[in-house]
């Protein structure tokens, strides 16, 4: 007897296809989104992050809660990575009990959806279009709304994507220019036991980045999360690639990545990441830059809104992924 359902071998059976589906498939649904159409950012939806410390990655800049630096016009949020010297708080608002302030001398745009929404399961999505030199550093993240298990990374983190000096020379790329992005994933033990997995999506743009607009997302089930540049896989990560040490994990298969977590955009300036890769070092004439974004959404799989598995894009995935790539803890 033929089987009616025909499944792929990858990911342990998650993804099987029923061409008998009945109209009510699960199928991803939007549940919360920013076409960014007004003059100014959407405080219901977001709220810019005040800090200075760097991001414990050593970047040099304050981010600010100015027009200088946040601004949305003509349907796009712009966030404005400046030169300038700037005094701000050290730590963002909830970290900052002792008021602390510290300089830098660039200041820059980070917007967040802590406090106002976050989710847990779902295909996150941005289009976006980047910016280049040495020293740029562009993201688009997800972090526990709570640190049910613990300080970072024992709660995890999302990386949906990353870019460092693009358009910067590289001799392990395709015409040694650089044009990369990245995902990752942050787990593991406290720092310095702290670990991740990253891959690159190594020719999934024609164009470069900054020079184009592309769209970044993850779909995140229980126990699965994948990552896609413009709908094309290009990392599948499943719950045997992850862990905490966290004691509060125990029994709980999928942890850390099984409860909330909130969305967040940022322009980055140097840091150990950019600063490390490619030609090396810090380019002035970087800046000032630009990370443009014209819409994010979150979808939820409508119909299996407990795990999401249900969702999940069918896409074969025979790469592997890497990690670490920096020796100093984010």
């Amino acid at each position: 007897m033929i089987s009616t359902f025909a499944c792929c071998a990858s990911v342990m059976g998650l993804f099987c296809a029923n061409p008998f589906a009945a109209a009510n498939t699960p199928k991803w649904d939007v549940v919360w989104s920013d076409q960014f159409d007004g003059t100014s950012l959407d405080r219901t939806k977001w709220s810019p992050e005040e800090s200075c410390w760097g991001g414990g990655n050593n970047e040099r800049q304050c981010y600010t809660d100015r027009p200088e630096n946040i601004q949305v016009k003509d349907g796009v949020l712009r966030l404005i990575a400046r030169p300038e010297r700037f005094t701000g708080p050290l730590y963002p608002e909830e970290r900052n009990t002792k008021g602390e302030r510290k300089f830098q001398w660039y200041t820059s745009g980070k917007i967040r959806t802590q406090g106002i929404a976050d989710w847990t399961y779902g295909r996150v999505s941005a289009r976006m279009k980047l910016p280049a030199g040495q020293g740029t550093w562009p993201a688009f993240w997800m972090m526990p709304s709570t640190s049910v298990y613990g300080r970072w990374p024992l709660s995890g983190e999302i990386d949906i994507m990353e870019a460092v000096n693009l358009e910067t020379p590289c001799e392990e790329c395709e015409g040694e220019i650089e044009t990369r992005t990245s995902g990752a994933l942050h787990f593991g033990d406290v720092p310095p036991n702290n670990t991740y997995l990253f891959s690159k999506a190594d020719e999934k743009v024609q164009t470069p980045p900054s020079q184009e607009w592309n769209t970044y997302s993850i779909e995140w089930a229980e126990g699965v999360i994948q990552w896609f540049v413009n709908d094309d896989l290009f990392m599948r990560l499943e719950s045997d690639d992850w862990h905490t040490a966290a004691a509060e994990a125990e029994g709980r298969p999928y942890a850390p990545f099984d409860q909330p977590f909130y969305v967040m955009l940022n322009l980055a300036v140097g840091g150990n990441l950019p600063e490390k890769s490619n030609g090396a070092g810090f380019d002035k004439k970087s800046f000032p830059a630009e990370l443009l974004v014209d819409w994010v959404q979150v979808e939820q799989c409508a119909g299996d809104l407990e795990t999401g598995r249900a969702c999940l894009t069918q896409q074969e995935w025979n790469g592997t992924p890497q990690g670490p790539w920096e020796t100093m803890a984010r």
